[in-house]
């Protein structure tokens, strides 16, 4: 009666089941995991709300591009950062992963792939199966920081292979694409497709550091930003593609990528009107993003100094990865640290890593929350 692509486990993983219990028995935790700005205390000003009643919002204009004012004001902002940008190579989405799924079916026939960088976001496996088709993952390696594993990326690649995909920075290792592995991710075949949402949250950028695979001007690629990382805003649903790359590449894509987009035109269009506005104010709240970012990730460090466990390399974005000792798994460390510490870690396992133990907790934690929650992990550790 149903699709395949439709049957995604749902089952629930220990962790889940665990944390589930405790809320019903009405248990004390210290979450360090919520990424949500809204739900952390970080939120914009609320006159924001008055630009969201413009009454040009009372007409419907359908664009499968996006309104042309809002285009414009995205564009203008991406050109600040880059190479100019054409706001006519802007694709506005509802979503980052309504982007990934116009793309997918731009590029991609069902039973192709997508090469997927390991570890990562576990949300491209669910978004690939969904377009029925099939995520390759190509893995990232650590020794001290984090760098493409090459002769695995080429083995991965085949005939079916369709798409690359690039985290810049990588969600939750916090690694930016060196300038190195930029160059050879374009060169290696199939168009690029650039999550960059979390590049305006520099922590410690390399040098070697690329900027946005819009550079790699003789590839085609889809570079992916929104307002819900750009200005804290996941509520607004507002989201979008740059397209880049050799001229008649381009002008095929975005044409085809009209006629997906005319097919769902599911970008609201209040959010649309208060684009130029919100990307006129994003900066306020940018900055106290990133020195909330900037402050837990200092806190963590300096309680990293004298621990058993080691604080991986952060670059950039919301994330940060600790490697605890070896004397059990991640998803076993998850579980003591919520039943013994009431801290609610994520394990690695959730994002692919291959070894460790590791765990994950959001920088963008409340800070008295965070520095709570922190000092119980390593009570609990040297314990």
């Amino acid at each position: 009666m149903f699709s395949g692509r439709s049957g995604l486990d749902r089952r629930e993983n220990r962790l889940s089941q665990a944390l589930r219990a405790r809320r019903r028995q009405g248990r004390e935790t210290i979450d360090l995991t919520c990424a949500n700005p809204t739900e952390l205390g970080l939120t914009p000003a609320p006159e924001l709300l008055a630009t969201l009643a413009d009454r040009a919002a009372l007409r419907y204009r359908p664009e499968p591009r996006g309104l042309h004012r809002a285009r414009c004001s995205v564009a203008e902002l991406m050109s600040r950062d880059g190479p100019p940008v054409d706001p006519e190579r802007i694709v506005l989405t509802a979503s980052t992963s309504e982007a990934y799924g116009f793309l997918f079916k731009l590029l991609c026939d069902p039973g192709e792939r997508v090469l997927i960088p390991r570890p990562s976001y576990p949300l491209f496996e669910h978004l690939c199966r969904l377009e029925s088709v099939e995520p390759a993952p190509y893995p990232l390696r650590y020794d001290g920081h984090w760098y493409v594993d090459r002769a695995a990326l080429a083995a991965a690649i085949d005939g079916r292979a369709r798409a690359l995909v690039m985290v810049h920075p990588n969600n939750p290792t916090g690694s930016y694409v060196c300038r190195d592995d930029l160059r050879y991710l374009a060169a290696a075949g199939p168009p690029l497709i650039s999550d960059e949402v979390f590049a305006p949250y520099a922590l410690e950028r390399d040098a070697n550091a690329a900027g946005s695979a819009r550079e790699a001007e003789d590839r085609l690629a889809f570079t992916l930003h929104g307002l819900s990382k750009l200005a804290g805003l996941p509520q607004l649903k507002l989201s979008w593609i740059c397209v880049s790359g050799p001229d008649a590449q381009v002008a095929e894509a975005l044409g085809r990528l009209e006629l997906i987009a005319d097919a769902f035109l599911s970008v609201s269009t209040p959010v649309q009107l208060a684009t130029p506005a919100i990307v006129e104010q994003h900066g306020q709240l940018q900055r106290r993003i990133l020195e909330r970012l900037r402050d837990n990730h200092g806190a963590l460090r300096r309680a990293c100094a004298d621990s058993p466990c080691t604080l991986l390399r952060v670059e950039g974005g919301w994330s940060a990865v600790l490697r605890l000792p070896a004397t059990m798994d991640d998803e076993a460390w998850s579980l003591q640290l919520l039943e013994q510490a009431d801290v609610l870690v994520q394990p690695g396992y959730f994002y692919d890593f291959e070894r460790g133990p590791f765990v994950v907790l959001s920088l963008l934690t409340e800070p008295t929350t965070w520095r709570a929650g922190i000092d119980r992990v390593f009570d609990a550790i040297e314990g």
